[in-house]
């Protein structure tokens, strides 16, 4: 366990940095939703800390933090609504994918690294039965440092 989950760590520096966001929601038709996010590694690098910031009222800010916790690579989500979700995490060098499967409100995004690492293209879709899934906000990273 201990190789996958150091690999699923190591695969996380992709993330490290700064990041200018944009995007869409399907709830708010025609909003330019732009941000900002950083990832920067607690001491140790067991743990890392996303903070992100949106332009848009209605998308909330928030800070994650992502590390190994229970024997599984998992996100902790908290946002400036008071929102607190726990997500599971799977990392490849092409991909960046976070979930969970709460019953009535599941929510999966997955991030398609761009070839040289400084775009992130990503898609969220939430589903309220656990068969069909709507789309939810779907947002672009372009590395800044």
């Amino acid at each position: 366990m201990e190789d996958r989950h150091g690999l699923q760590l190591e695969l996380l520096h992709a993330l490290t940095g700064s990041w200018t966001t944009e995007g869409s929601h399907p709830l708010l038709p025609g909003a330019e939703i732009r941000g900002e996010a950083t990832f920067e590694w607690l001491d140790g690098e067991k743990f890392l800390i996303g903070r992100t910031r949106y332009d848009h009222p209605q998308i909330p800010d928030a800070v994650t933090v992502t590390g190994v916790t229970d024997d599984q690579l998992s996100m902790h989500y908290f946002d400036s609504r008071g929102v607190h979700r726990i997500y599971s995490v799977r990392m490849t060098p092409e991909t960046w994918e976070f979930w969970r499967d709460d019953p009535g409100f599941r929510q999966r995004f997955t991030g398609t690294f761009s070839a040289d690492g400084t775009t992130i293209t990503g898609r969220g879709q939430l589903s309220r039965d656990g068969t069909s899934w709507d789309e939810d906000l779907a947002l672009t990273y372009r590395r800044t440092g």
